[in-house]
């Protein structure tokens, strides 16, 4: 499909300067955009594009430059965000399948689908579970007994949903998601072995929750583990039983969390962070990449290092680490002259 400037800019309450009229029916990157294409710069580093892109059209944040461009250039408050929203209607419109059950799919009889969702192929839907307006469930797909899909969500090929698991609204799930595995919970005994502890409790995800491919999410022993509104979680996490995260939290890619640890809301967690069970992470707390985590935190606390501390302490600590071979070397050259003093006396 083809927009116009000035119905791009009436989408995300934008300025125009230059040709209104001007044509746009793909999106690309600032670089290696072409005519006809629409495109964003939200960074600095990309001004010099301005004068050598191809693109018709580009949203760019007000007051971040003054060059001008050939293009046609809609300001906003922030480009990233209403680029945003236009992938979004973008994305929307390639999707055409709503209402649609394809052909060999398993849907039990006591399973409720709504009428304008979409179930793709040799996907397994359970007893008793509930697939809401508007959902896209993918092929291949599996979704256990008394499991409940919120409005709008998004689950891609390869996902397992195990029962009892409860989706919010506007969800998206991506490949190879397992929600609702059985947390690790095993009971030494006296002949030295473990006993597995049966996993009884269940996983809660609720709206606006995305979490990315090859993420577990384990189901509680008792009760529930909880992902509340707004969360985001990246790609291979593995969340424990029981733990619960708080609203608006972000979780980069490789991260661990232990049993029962409860993370408070608008966190901001990098990636190849790992953090021991039965902790509580306080809220807008930022926990620098390879973290280890083993006691609780503070509200507001910026950490790391493993194990983690205030991250200027941290900084401050390396300093003297990197120097340890001078330091080292130094000590020994005092070492030897006391040695040489003693000697002489």
């Amino acid at each position: 499909m083809e927009f116009s400037a000035q119905q791009i800019a009436a989408l995300v309450n934008g300025n125009i300067e230059g040709d209104a009229s001007a044509k746009v029916s793909k999106l690309a990157k600032i670089e290696e955009a072409t005519t006809g294409s629409l495109t964003f710069l939200s960074h600095p580093k990309y001004v010099p594009y301005l004068k050598t892109t191809g693109a018709s059209v580009i949203i760019i944040t007000d007051g971040i430059t003054d060059e001008t461009s050939e293009a046609t250039l809609i300001k906003v408050k922030d480009s990233r965000q209403a680029f945003t929203i236009l992938m979004e209607a973008y994305q929307q419109q390639q999707f055409t399948k709503k209402g649609v059950i394809e052909e060999f799919t398993n849907i039990s009889p006591k399973a409720t689908v709504a009428k304008d969702a979409y179930i793709g192929s040799f996907s397994y839907i359970g007893d008793n579970t509930t697939i809401s307006e508007g959902a896209r469930i993918y092929p291949n797909v599996y979704i256990s007994e008394n499991c409940k899909i919120g409005k709008n969500c998004i689950i891609y090929s390869g996902v397992k949903i195990y029962h009892d698991s409860v989706i919010g609204d506007n969800c998206t799930l991506h490949s190879g998601v397992v929600v609702g595995s059985d947390g690790f919970g095993f009971v030494p005994n006296d002949k030295n072995n473990y006993r597995k502890m049966p996993q009884i409790g269940n996983v809660v995800i609720e709206n606006n929750v995305e979490i990315g491919s090859n993420t577990t999410v384990d189901r509680a022993t008792m009760g529930s583990t909880v992902i509340h509104k707004g969360v985001k979680l990246d790609n291979l996490i593995q969340i424990g039983h029981n733990v619960e995260i708080g609203e608006n939290t972000v979780i980069a890619a490789q991260s661990g969390v232990a049993g029962s640890t409860k993370i408070g809301s608008d966190c901001m967690i990098g990636g190849q962070v790992g953090i021991i069970g039965h902790l509580t992470i306080g809220n807008r707390v930022k926990i620098a990449a390879q973290s280890g985590i083993g006691s609780d935190v503070e509200d507001d606390s910026t950490i790391q290092g493993s194990p983690a501390l205030d991250h200027m302490d941290y900084k401050k600590a390396y300093v003297i680490f990197r120097k340890l071979p001078e330091l080292s070397r130094k000590i020994k050259e005092l070492e030897s002259k006391i040695e040489s003093l003693t000697i002489s006396k």
